[in-house]
């Protein structure tokens, strides 16, 4: 069971780790496994569940257009989020049960490692782009959703794999960004309906830990994606991954 503190601290992590191109699922996941010494199982149910407070902090970013979806004033946007969901569903859902089974931890380290790198050269990828939002086509979403699905593998960026794929489509930084950002939020959804609610957490821990992601990922958001575009964080998910692969590799043997 992971206590009050911890949770609090997890949230904090989600709420400045989401923006960033690094796996925060995958870096909660670690942290859970190796730091608080829970089974993989629940590690991941919770890493997911904390996505609940950046979903929540999209929503109130991008109202106006979640609103315009809704009224059907922006039905170009809604088919766009609507495909890219269907597809992510159909990777995402049977890799979330695989990973879920997985009951090593020392396994899970490696997963995190490998993915980690693979993260890491995926946002070496050459990547320019002057194509605006409403550009895309419906094919584009289809496989930009099959590759979001790849993200619940712990270790995958969500953000870095979606943005990096709308930038190697020729989207602006700007679009890609936001659609990005859009959707996660079916994802976010799905992903915790489909792995369930975290077990032995109460409700008051669970509400608090979803405020402490919220308040801390919407104050953070425009500082960590300013923050992101300067920095090189390929370097950074290939060393912490060989370093993941390597001292796991080590204490296995």
């Amino acid at each position: 069971m992971v206590d009050i503190i911890t949770l609090t601290l997890l949230s904090i992590f989600q709420g400045i780790f989401e923006w960033l191109p690094v796996s925060s699922e995958g870096i909660s996941v670690f942290l859970m496994i190796n730091l608080f010494k829970l089974d993989p199982t629940p590690a991941l149910s919770y890493a997911i569940f904390l996505h609940i407070g950046t979903m929540l902090a999209v929503l109130v970013k991008f109202r106006r257009d979640f609103l315009k979806m809704l009224r059907f004033r922006d039905t170009t946007l809604l088919s766009l989020v609507a495909v890219t969901t269907v597809f992510t569903a159909i990777t995402a859902i049977p890799i979330l049960k695989t990973i879920s089974g997985f009951g090593n931890g020392e396994v899970v380290n490696l997963l995190i490692g490998v993915m980690l790198i693979v993260t890491g050269l995926i946002l070496r990828l050459p990547k320019t782009g002057k194509r605006y939002l409403y550009e895309l086509g419906l094919k584009e979403a289809a496989l930009l959703g099959l590759a979001q699905g790849f993200a619940i593998i712990p270790g995958i960026s969500r953000s870095g794999v979606t943005v990096s794929f709308l930038l190697l489509r020729k989207l602006n930084e700007e679009d890609a960004l936001k659609l990005s950002f859009i959707i996660s939020v079916p994802a976010v959804i799905g992903a915790v309906a489909v792995s369930g609610l975290p077990e032995n957490v109460t409700v008051t821990s669970s509400i608090l830990a979803v405020f402490v992601v919220f308040v801390v990922g919407y104050m953070a958001m425009d500082l960590l994606l300013k923050f992101a575009r300067e920095v090189n964080f390929s370097t950074f998910c290939i060393a912490f991954g060989l370093l993941s692969v390597v001292t796991t590799t080590l204490l296995m043997f």
